[in-house]
């Protein structure tokens, strides 16, 4: 195992909390208030701010629909170095564009991805890994395994990146989505209970 990889994966969840924290306080809102708006318990929400709950994507997305935020600002980067110096993006073939979220090496690590509108055919591939996606605009088709399922926008998925996969918009138009992905697959995720078993959404 990778003791590096192990310390940037906690600094990077570390920093979860006091941003939650931050963000409730700067809207005003009480942990009773934000409890009856996501349906997350006082207890949870108070572990989850304070550091002893880890968080998860299925507690983060309620959160960040109640707070009106998106999800990248809940999980952003931590603060190394000038803030005002943004990550280049890197755009692949196809036009696809990865603008990195986290700057550390390493560990967890967080994309915000835009895909043109065109039609792809699908080249599912397979890595170590387990990734989180989340769509913030447009519509994403997300072949994973023997699944081919179109997620549209607050819509989200994870999954074992062992599984073959492959990711396209779907329709005429762009999509753009976040990516979280963790090298170390299952040991570095704290896994959101599916809400629907016929696919990958979750």
């Amino acid at each position: 195992m990778d003791a590096n990889n192990d310390d940037d994966t906690d600094h990077v969840l570390a920093e979860v909390g006091p941003r939650l924290r931050r963000i409730r306080k700067e809207r005003g809102a009480t942990l009773a208030g934000l409890s009856a708006t996501t349906g997350i318990s006082v207890s949870t929400l108070s572990r989850l701010e304070s550091g002893l709950r880890r968080p998860s994507l299925e507690l983060l997305l309620p959160i960040a629909r109640a707070h009106q935020v998106p999800l990248d600002e809940l999980v952003g980067a931590p603060a190394v170095g000038d803030p005002r110096v943004r990550a280049k993006p890197i755009v692949r073939h196809g036009g696809r564009t990865y603008l990195p979220l986290t700057r550390q090496p390493g560990g967890l690590q967080a994309y915000k991805v835009i895909l043109p509108g065109r039609s792809e055919e699908p080249e599912p591939r397979t890595h170590e890994g387990y990734e989180w996606v989340y769509v913030l605009s447009g519509r994403l088709r997300l072949v994973l395994g023997e699944h081919d399922v179109v997620l549209g926008s607050g819509e989200a998925a994870e999954f074992d990146t062992r599984v073959a996969h492959w990711f396209g918009a779907a329709g005429d138009g762009p999509v753009e989505f976040l990516s979280l992905f963790g090298p170390q697959g299952e040991r570095m995720h704290v896994r959101a209970r599916p809400t629907r078993s016929k696919d990958a959404r979750s």
